[in-house]
């Protein structure tokens, strides 16, 4: 069953199958970092869990967060067995690329493959997420200690290299015929009327925590398809949000 469809459970079927378990599968972002601290309160995924439980609060929805700080996808999976599958997941949400895009894009790509298809040979709904944009500019707040690779992060999203590896995660789960959740894309529209980079917390690659709504929505809507509830229009999306 799918997370919608699980929504639905009456009495007898949430005695037969039981509450909607997420597990997220990623890196700082998925885990929750923002500038020093960790935010399990306004994470995406917790956001997630609010709106969908707000759709139809009857049926228990838990999530795994299996997301560690600093991982790529080919470091993580030796990990997927016991943190991700041994909680029988009805939904696994797939989020790398932050700290992939400092190695080998072949290796990314090769590794969102196996990811993807060990999801699907465990039966679970799966959704790949791509993950906000890298600074475009080393902010004069930037941590000391972190300014040297602001700027190599800076690099990496103004010459394009984000991009490619970005356009590589579509590809994977396009072959093999997995939703994608296209959050990048949100932030490179975004970006397009003003700078990003006031909107990373620690000014490299941490959303503030206003920004996490942005992919809790984008999530509900891939999650609920027509049932989901119109978008929120762009000026109520980022009010709020720092200029």
């Amino acid at each position: 069953m799918t997370v919608k469809e699980k929504l639905a459970m009456n009495r007898a079927q949430l005695e037969e199958h039981g509450p909607i378990t997420i597990a997220v599968f990623g890196d700082s972002v998925s885990h929750g970092a923002v500038n020093g601290y960790i935010d399990y309160e306004n994470v995406y995924w917790n956001q997630l869990r609010q709106r969908l439980n707000r759709y139809r609060d009857y049926v228990p929805v838990n999530v795994i967060n299996a997301a560690i700080g600093g991982t790529t996808a080919w470091e993580s999976l030796p990990r997927m067995e016991k943190q991700v599958f041994a909680h029988h997941p009805d939904l696994v949400i797939v989020c790398f690329g932050l700290n992939d895009v400092n190695g080998p894009l072949e290796r990314y790509g090769d590794a969102l493959r196996q990811i993807l298809r060990r999801c699907r040979q465990e039966g679970c709904e799966t959704i790949l997420l791509t993950p906000n944009m890298l600074n475009t500019t080393v902010a004069e707040d930037t941590a000391e200690g972190l300014k040297e690779y602001a700027q190599r992060t800076a690099e990496m999203q103004n010459s394009g290299r984000m991009d490619t590896f970005m356009d590589a995660a579509r590809a994977v789960a396009l072959e093999l015929e997995v939703p994608v959740c296209d959050v990048y894309a949100r932030w490179k529209a975004l970006a397009e009327t003003r700078d990003i980079t006031p909107l990373l917390a620690n000014r490299i690659n941490h959303p503030i925590p206003e920004m996490h709504r942005l992919f809790a929505e984008a999530l509900y809507d891939v999650i609920m398809g027509d049932a989901a509830v119109a978008a929120a229009s762009d000026s109520t999306m980022y009010a709020g949000q720092p200029e």
